[in-house]
């Protein structure tokens, strides 16, 4: 049974850095992508990042770019999301997911319908 395991969430200050992690477990990831998406309150849930599992290779929503950075740790099935330079609206639940690249040739998909297996979020709050 995959299970995605979300932690490091917390409350922030605004300007201030965060870590999140991911424990994958269930099956093997290679061929997979990994995804980070948020939701705030009110609104719908929202792509941030992505990493394919194999290649390392990331994507980035443009309203993160330069600020969050995704990993992965092919030893510990891990996937992190570290995120710098806090604002306020990243106040959201953080949801790790996993998607089949099957499909994808040098992409990885940014539309939550497109993840399969999904955490149970963990709530980040930034305060201003």
């Amino acid at each position: 049974q995959v299970q995605l395991v979300e932690s490091g969430g917390g409350l922030v200050q605004a300007g201030a850095s965060l870590t999140l992690s991911c424990a994958a477990s269930g099956r093997t990831f290679s061929g997979y992508g990994m995804g980070w998406f948020r939701q705030g309150p009110g609104k719908e849930r929202e792509f941030v990042a992505a990493i394919r599992w194999n290649t390392g290779r990331t994507y980035y929503a443009d309203s993160v770019k330069g600020r969050f950075t995704i990993s992965r740790d092919n030893a510990k099935n891990t996937v992190a999301l570290q995120m710098d330079s806090l604002k306020p609206e990243a106040t959201a639940v953080y949801y790790c997911a996993a998607c089949s690249l099957s499909k994808y040739g040098l992409g990885i998909p940014q539309r939550r319908e497109e993840y399969i297996y999904w955490g149970q979020g963990t709530q980040v709050t930034v305060s201003s």
